[in-house]
């Protein structure tokens, strides 16, 4: 990109032809993905029938090996989850008719006869899947918690009589259960510590809430100050706050792009990033998951047709990424990203919700990790709420992008500002990763959290289960498939002090359902030992462990790791 690049892209500057290059080598979506040579010598220990892929030609944009597993689902597994919807289905639509003739005990299910004059409010099968399927695994989710939700949490007792229409709380508190869902990368979810006492002192300081927006008289110094530190940590001219992550990204799009405009969105973007593409009224084109060819087909099909019917050119071409994909642990294959964002003149918006504080070196996020330029992606996106323990979001990029967004951006312009002690939360943990408080105490965490990832992910494979995602990604889904294991699951964990969460259609594909768990740099040893022999015991009581290959043991890997070095 050339220097007024951001200049371009608030203006509309039109995307420029580009000759097209040699032939790329093929580097589509598969199950196993390897882009170094060394690596090659560990697929003897995979099973033969899962897909692999060595990407050579790419290799050089990359500073260190980038390894994904996606194992593939067994055929046995896959018919018996299809069945298991379908039963499911057809005992749905038994329960509607017996409803119908008030046979069926459970009352709730039904419309009541108040709002049968009225237009539903959900499509048909909508309702149909939330009283038939939702409703038998209900209790999973939306538990109360009653403590601070670290690495260990409480949470209150709860039970149902009526088939998990309601919940009565019975009083009792479950204490110290091993908390594997929350997203406290660097265990900044915490009652003591510096950064209690410093959102304690703002508080006393500055109160509770602003009750205004940033424009009018909700700009307080801490907001300033805030922004002045991000900018800092990301490396770059600017940056601009937002007191909550899902509206950084669908309030922020629509300001950025327009009709005429195309955005190139990858298929398992998160709902906040489809939302703001919809809102925007630009028009959207989806690439499958992190596939370089399937994205470069798309950018060259632009570029070369243009706008429908008219053929002009696109005012702009927007590709919208994440930095680690929250339901599959997938990190973006971003120095191939920036490469084609070049070579067709596109622009880059980088969603590191996820990636910000839990990867890197200077956990600087997914451009640190794989030792990228900031300037090189034009829209830096991030949230608060996971590595340190707050809430709301930021955009960082160039002086006149963050300009152009404080008046044209919805989320700026029309919501309330942070509250102090949450932005007093974010300096201070900021300033800890960043070694400006004096310790090493985000150092540390930061080395704890990649050591937690590497021997949680090990020890999951050692067992057989089948995990997906970047083994450096803290996000670990575990593969469950079929429905009626993925409230089975959640609830036998739970009967173990495990807390977790499950994952189910239509958030996946309807043969992926999972458990997603989170590691901490919070997690001792000895927690995560806990919860990987729960894990285990319920793998067996539930026949989880699909995987059908061995992982080289720790002497098999030294063993190959030295070959490669000769």
């Amino acid at each position: 990109m050339t220097e007024s690049s951001t200049s371009k892209l608030l203006n509309g500057d039109s995307c420029h032809r580009t000759a097209n290059g040699k032939k790329a080598a093929r580097n589509g979506f598969v199950k196993n993905h390897c882009l170094f040579q060394q690596q090659q010598q560990l697929q003897k220990y995979r099973r033969t029938k899962e897909k692999s892929q060595h990407v050579s030609r790419n290799a050089a944009l990359y500073n260190k090996p980038f390894v994904e597993s996606f194992e593939e689902t067994p055929l046995l597994v896959a018919v018996l989850t299809y069945m298991g919807y379908g039963i499911l289905t057809i005992f749905g639509y038994l329960r509607d008719f017996l409803r119908q003739w008030k046979i069926e005990k459970c009352h709730i299910a039904r419309e009541r006869e108040e709002q049968k004059d009225f237009v539903p409010l959900y499509q048909d099968f909508e309702n149909f899947y939330t009283r038939n399927l939702y409703m038998r695994i209900r209790d999973n989710w939306n538990r109360p918690i009653c403590s601070v939700p670290g690495a260990r949490m409480d949470l209150v007792e709860r039970v149902t009589h009526d088939y998990n229409w309601t919940f009565e709380h019975t009083g009792r508190v479950i204490k110290d259960v091993i908390n594997m869902g929350s997203y406290n990368y660097l265990g900044f979810a915490e009652n003591i510590g510096t950064c209690s006492d410093a959102a304690t002192k703002a508080t006393l300081q500055y109160g509770v809430g602003v009750n205004s927006t940033r424009h009018e008289m909700g700009n307080l110094d801490k907001h300033v100050e805030l922004e002045n530190l991000v900018a800092r940590f990301l490396g770059v001219e600017a940056s601009m706050a937002f007191g909550m992550g899902f509206a950084t990204n669908s309030m922020n799009i629509p300001a950025l792009t327009g009709k005429g405009c195309l955005i190139l969105s990858d298929e398992l973007n998160h709902a906040s990033l489809v939302l703001g593409a919809r809102l925007s009224g630009s028009t959207i084109r989806v690439f499958k998951h992190n596939n370089m060819q399937s994205l470069e087909k798309l950018l060259r099909d632009a570029i070369v047709h243009g706008q429908p019917r008219t053929h002009r050119p696109w005012k702009k071409i927007l590709i919208l990424v994440e930095g680690i994909y929250s339901m599959e642990g997938s990190i973006v294959r971003l120095p191939e990203v920036i490469a084609l964002k070049k070579k067709y003149k596109a622009y880059l918006y980088l969603d590191e919700a996820h990636s910000i504080g839990a990867l890197g070196p200077r956990a600087r996020g997914v451009v640190d990790y794989f030792g990228l330029d900031p300037r090189d992606v034009d829209i830096m996106m991030g949230t608060f709420t996971k590595s340190f323990g707050a809430a709301g979001g930021y955009i960082g990029g160039k002086k006149e992008l963050i300009d152009y967004l404080r008046t044209h951006s919805h989320s700026a312009v029309y919501a309330t500002s942070i509250s102090p002690p949450v932005a007093q939360q974010i300096i201070t943990s900021m300033k800890c990763i960043m070694g400006e408080d004096g310790t090493n105490l985000g150092r540390d965490r930061l080395r704890q959290l990649a050591e937690n990832t590497t021997y949680f992910r090990r020890r999951l494979q050692e067992s057989g289960f089948i995990i997906y995602g970047n083994e450096d990604s803290p996000v670990v889904p575990l593969m469950l498939y079929m429905p009626a294991k993925i409230g089975a699951f959640g609830r036998e964990m739970l009967k173990r002090n495990i807390g977790t969460v499950v994952v189910g259609f239509p958030a996946t594909p309807i043969i992926e359902s999972r458990a997603r768990l989170c590691v901490s740099a919070a997690h001792t040893r000895e927690m995560l030992d806990t919860a990987l022999n729960a894990i285990s015991e319920v793998g067996d009581l539930l026949q989880l462990k699909y995987s059908r290959h061995r992982r080289p043991s720790p002497l098999e890997e030294a063993a190959l790791f030295l070959e490669s070095q000769e």
